[in-house]
């Protein structure tokens, strides 16, 4: 007899949501939360609504904008390769690989 098995196909693909992918939902959902505070926090200190929704809403348009423009400009790993690049020290960085493809063995000095 033979058995019937399904492949999942989509066992290594990213998590993906309406373009964004990866952490950037994450960025998205925590900044979402960060506006409600903030809204939370005006509207309980007594700041008028007229001032708050613009406030708001343009702090959330640019929320958004941002965090698509990154997903689109770094994609699902480039923005985590992107900052430890910058994190590395100067005197670490090569600008070429020349340093090691000039490197030759010595037979007798074993180097």
């Amino acid at each position: 007899m033979s058995s019937v098995y399904q492949i999942n196909k989509g066992v290594n693909k990213p998590i993906e949501f309406r373009g964004l992918y990866g952490q950037y939902i994450a960025y998205l959902a925590v900044g979402l939360v960060v506006l409600l505070l903030t809204f939370v926090a005006l509207y309980i200190s007594n700041v008028p609504l007229y001032v708050i929704l613009p406030t708001i809403l343009a702090l959330g348009s640019g929320l958004f904008f941002c965090v698509f423009r990154l997903s689109k400009r770094f994609g699902v790993h480039g923005l985590l390769k992107w900052t430890a690049k910058r994190g590395l020290p100067k005197y670490i960085r090569f600008s070429s690989r020349r340093v090691f493809t000039a490197l030759k063995y010595h037979r007798g000095t074993g180097l």
